[in-house]
C-alpha cells in the first residue's frame, strides 16, 4: 500500500477539523440537539479523535525526520 503524501499544512487542517468536530459535538450536546445516548454523538467523537490522532502522528514523524536530517541548533 502506498502512503498518501500531503503537505504539513494539509495535516494541520486535518487536526483543526478534528478539533472543530469536538467543539461541534459539545455544542450539539449542550444545546440538546443530541444526547450522550445518541449514536451520532459517538460517531462524531470517533471521527474527531481519529483526525486529531492523524495530525499528531504525522507531525511527530515530520519532527523526527527533521531532527535526523537537519543540523542541530542550540536550545535557548
Amino acid at each position: 500500500m502506498e502512503m498518501i503524501h500531503l503537505s504539513p499544512v494539509a495535516y494541520e487542517i486535518i487536526g483543526v477539523v478534528g478539533f472543530g468536530l469536538y467543539v461541534l459535538n459539545y455544542t450539539l450536546l449542550t444545546l440538546r440537539y443530541t444526547s450522550g445516548h445518541d449514536i451520532k454523538y459517538f460517531v462524531i467523537n470517533l471521527l474527531a479523535a481519529a483526525l486529531i490522532q492523524i495530525f499528531w502522528v504525522v507531525m511527530s514523524l515530520i519532527g523526527i525526520t527533521l531532527r535526523f536530517t537537519r543540523p542541530s541548533h542550540p536550545s535557548f
